[in-house]
């Protein structure tokens, strides 16, 4: 096939099809109607001698030659985009760009502060808008509609590329008058109510369901390997990382919170903070983005900004 009797612009149409299975939402991300959207998944499928998108019960469902080239399709597209990306370079100075960044609560008390203090001075026109990680999606993040996602993750698609913000231990906040600060055990620690606190990843999340023990985290999975058959006792579960400042007044509750968190309060003298009575594993805060979005001289400088801030911390 002569490739310059190929229309490259529906690769773009491809790639978008692939992500949304339905003809009228890739119309509207791409700015199209729904019939030139149909017209263009017809030129597709001659182009590539195959239907690619199979209406079944569950919707569009791609055919298996189309999830074979998917994957080639997207890397030629991110190569066309670093093409085509300013050559120029990035002045912050001057910048009102707006960047869209989706953080986790746990970054969003620690870090941003410290992002935002730095970019006062050094970008000062540049606007954030910080979105939860249930606000966007990956596939928002993957299109590089969202520029940075900063959370901890379980697992991110291998297109995406990540770099490790940090790592922290965690430590154990109370209220100065409860008990446990001055005999802070295994045995007193599982005795104890606690504030369980946890957001991880990017998209929806559904409730705590108490039973699957092995799906409560870091600090659960510790206390079983310390004792094992042992569990919290967790009064009350919560995804946002201030809370446990505003809850810990009663002076029953603990909560067991990366240390970064933890010490914020170390210098309130109505707050205790310790080492927890066992050992748990090191967490790591990572940021990611798409690979759309790597050679872009503007993000690079944010990405470039945000490590620098993070390791003053």
């Amino acid at each position: 096939m002569n490739i310059s009797r190929v229309d490259l612009n529906l690769l773009v149409y491809f790639d978008v099809l692939l992500e949304e299975k339905n003809v009228t939402r890739a119309g509207a991300v791409l700015g199209i109607t729904q019939p030139a959207m149909s017209n263009g998944l017809r030129r597709l499928r001659e182009l590539f001698d195959d239907p690619l998108l199979v209406r079944t019960t569950e919707g569009m469902t791609p055919t298996e030659k189309a999830l074979s080239i998917q994957p080639r399709v997207r890397h030629i597209l991110t190569e066309i985009e670093q093409v085509l990306q300013p050559t120029e370079g990035f002045e912050p100075e001057f910048s009102s760009r707006m960047f869209r960044i989706i953080v986790g609560d746990y970054a969003e008390s620690t870090l941003i502060p410290e992002v935002l203090k730095r970019l006062r001075r050094e970008a000062p026109n540049v606007v954030l808008d910080l979105l939860t990680p249930s606000d966007a999606s990956i596939s928002d993040l993957e299109q590089g509609k969202v520029d940075l996602a900063i959370n901890r993750f379980d697992e991110l698609p291998q297109s995406f590329h990540s770099v490790v913000v940090w790592r922290d231990s965690f430590s154990c906040l109370m209220s100065a008058n409860n008990p446990l600060s001055e005999n802070l055990n295994l045995d007193s620690y599982l005795d104890a109510q606690h504030i369980w606190v946890s957001k991880t990843g990017v998209g929806r999340g559904t409730g705590i369901n108490v039973e699957n023990y092995n799906k409560l985290g870091w600090v659960d999975r510790a206390v079983e390997k310390a004792r094992p058959g042992s569990r919290r006792k967790i009064a009350i579960f919560t995804r946002h990382y201030q809370m446990p400042g505003v809850l810990i007044a009663r002076d029953d509750l603990v909560a067991t919170l990366p240390t970064r968190v933890a010490k914020r309060h170390h210098n309130d003298g109505s707050f205790f903070v310790s080492e927890p009575p066992f050992s748990i594993p090191p967490i790591e805060l990572n940021m990611a983005w798409s690979p759309l979005l790597q050679h872009n001289p503007a993000h690079r400088w944010l990405r470039r900004l945000i490590m620098d801030v993070a390791s003053t911390l």
